[in-house]
């Protein structure tokens, strides 16, 4: 006679799929103004942004000649640190630049 026996019974694991996606990226856009110095633009890539001198320059450029400058592309809360720090960097230096963020395509 058999008995029923709980612990001999064959366990079986279901396995899971996750679809694990990357998360959304934003782009932080300088814009050009009348009045911020190319100086401090290029102060602020290099000190915000973590260009060279080289990188920095080049953007800035395209800040002055097209009126906007791409300075990264971040997840949203890193984008989003980054133009609160320009901004405030700018208002401590009593400059007008601003600095926006944009959904990556």
């Amino acid at each position: 006679m058999s008995r029923y026996n709980p612990d001999l019974e064959d366990k079986t694991e279901s396995i899971t799929h996750v679809a694990v996606t990357d998360p959304p990226m934003f782009r932080v856009l300088l814009h050009n103004d009348d009045f911020t110095t190319m100086d401090f633009v290029v102060q602020i890539l290099m000190q915000v942004f973590h260009k060279t001198l080289e990188e920095a320059t080049r953007i800035m450029l395209n800040v002055h000649r097209k009126g906007i400058g791409l300075c990264g592309v971040y997840v949203y809360e890193v984008a989003e640190t980054k133009v609160d720090t320009v901004h405030s960097l700018a208002r401590e230096h009593q400059y007008p630049l601003k600095c926006t963020m944009e959904k990556d395509e």
